[in-house]
C-alpha cells in the first residue's frame, strides 16, 4: 500500500479515528456525537456527489455508536480501558478479511472514492504487504492496551491506549513516505513505461528496471513489425551483444515499448524510424498477445507491412540487418539463432499468409 492509495481508503476510516481522538480527549459521549456528525457528514458529502451512500462509512458509523452506548450503559472502569483496543479491533477485522477474505475491503473503499482500481501485481503485492505490517502494529497494540488496563499505572494505560497509537502510526507513515522519495529519486532518471491489463488498458506505468527485473512481471505494452518484401523475404535484425534481454540474437524488423502517453500507430511508426529508417509503410495487425518470459510480461501487438524498401538499421540497437528466405528460417529455428519471440510469431505470419493463399486460390476457382 502506498500513501496515495492510503489517502483514498481514509475516508471510510475517518469515523473511526475521530471517535478514537475524540473518546481520549473529552470522553465517551462527547466522542459518539463527534463521530455522528463526522460520519453523517461524510455520508451526505458523498451522496450528493456520487448520488449513493457510502456503505463502508455507515457501518464504521454504527458500529462505533453501538460500542460507545454499550460503554455508557456498563460504564465499568475496566471496559472503559479495554474499549480503544476493542475500537481498534474493528479495524483488525476489516484488514484480516481483506487479506484472507474473498474481497479486499481496503480496495473496495478506495473504490467509492477514486473509481474502478485495479493495481498491477508488484503494486498488489506491496499492498498486502503493508496490510500485513498494519495488522501487526495494531495487534500489537491491541495487546499492550489490554495488559496496562490489567496491569500497569493509569497514566502509563493512558499513553498506551492514546499517545502510543498516533506516534506508532506517525512513525510508520513518515517510514512509507521516506521509502517513495527514495524509490522516486532511484527511477527518476529510468525509462518509463505504462502497465496495462491484458485488454491494452492503461492501469499504471512502472520505471524499465522493474518491468524487467524477472520479479515483477508488470504487464507492459509494445509493437513488433515484421518487414517483407515482395519477394517474400523477411528482414531481421541480430540484437547487440549489449542488449539486457536475448543478446546477440536475430529478432523481428522492428521491436520497442510504447511510452507512456503514446498510441499504438504512433509508437510503431517512431520505432521503424529510429530502428530501419522507413516512414512511408502501411502495417496490418496480425495479432495482439501475451508474451511471458524469464525477465519480462509484454503485451505485444504484432504487425507485417509489405514493401520494397531498403533499411538502414541504427548500429546501436542491431550489429547487423538482413533478409532471409523463408527457407532459411525454418532452417535455423529451434537453434538458438533467433529469439525465442521472433520464432513465436513466425507461426503466425505463415498462418497469415497461408489464409491469404487460400483465399485467393477461391477465388481464382470461383
Amino acid at each position: 500500500m502506498n500513501i496515495s492509495l492510503l489517502k483514498k481508503m481514509l475516508p471510510g476510516l475517518i469515523p473511526l479515528f475521530v471517535f478514537i481522538a475524540a473518546d481520549e480527549i473529552w470522553g465517551t459521549t462527547a466522542g459518539l456525537i463527534t463521530a455522528l456528525i463526522t460520519g453523517t457528514a461524510e455520508l451526505a458529502i458523498n451522496y450528493f456527489k456520487n448520488k449513493t451512500f457510502d456503505r463502508f462509512i455507515l457501518i464504521d458509523t454504527l458500529l462505533l455508536i453501538l460500542l460507545g452506548i454499550i460503554s455508557i450503559i456498563l460504564e465499568n472502569e475496566i471496559f472503559f480501558k479495554i474499549k480503544p483496543a476493542l475500537i481498534e479491533g474493528i479495524l483488525v477485522i476489516i484488514i484480516v478479511y481483506s487479506l484472507y477474505g474473498p474481497r479486499n475491503l481496503i480496495l473496495l473503499m478506495a473504490e467509492r472514492y477514486t473509481g474502478e482500481l485495479t493495481p498491477a501485481p508488484e503494486a498488489d503485492r506491496a499492498i498486502r504487504l503493508n496490510l500485513k505490517i498494519m495488522l501487526i502494529l495494531i495487534t500489537v497494540h491491541i495487546v499492550l492496551i489490554f495488559y496496562s488496563a490489567w496491569f500497569m499505572s493509569s497514566a502509563a494505560w493512558a499513553f498506551i491506549s492514546g499517545g502510543l497509537f498516533y506516534i506508532i502510526f506517525g512513525i510508520w507513515f513518515a517510514t512509507m513516505w521516506i521509502i517513495n522519495i527514495m524509490k522516486t529519486r532511484r527511477y527518476r532518471k529510468e525509462e518509463w513505461f505504462p502497465v496495462v491489463d491484458p485488454d491494452g488498458k492503461v492501469i499504471g506505468s512502472a520505471p524499465r528496471s522493474l518491468c524487467h527485473d524477472g520479479k515483477s512481471k508488470l504487464l507492459h505494452p509494445v509493437v513488433h513489425l515484421h518487414l517483407i518484401n515482395r519477394r517474400g523475404e523477411i528482414f531481421l535484425q541480430k540484437r547487440s551483444p549489449e542488449k539486457d534481454i536475448q543478446p546477440g540474437k536475430w529478432d523481428t524488423s522492428v521491436g520497442g515499448h510504447i511510452a507512456p502517453g503514446e498510441n499504438i500507430e504512433n509508437a510503431l511508426k517512431r520505432e521503424a524510424r529510429e530502428e530501419i529508417g522507413i516512414n512511408d509503410f502501411n502495417p496490418v495487425l496480425i495479432r495482439k498477445y501475451v508474451w511471458e518470459s524469464e525477465s519480462e510480461k509484454e503485451l505485444v501487438f504484432s504487425f507485417v507491412c509489405i514493401s520494397d524498401a531498403k533499411p538502414e538499421i541504427d548500429m546501436v540497437e542491431a550489429v547487423e540487418g538482413k533478409f532471409w528466405t523463408a527457407d532459411e528460417i525454418e532452417k535455423c529455428i529451434g537453434k538458438n539463432i533467433f529469439t525465442p519471440n521472433f520464432e513465436n510469431e513466425y507461426r503466425f505470419i505463415k498462418e497469415k499468409f497461408k489464409l491469404i493463399d487460400d483465399q485467393n486460390r477461391f477465388i481464382k476457382n470461383h
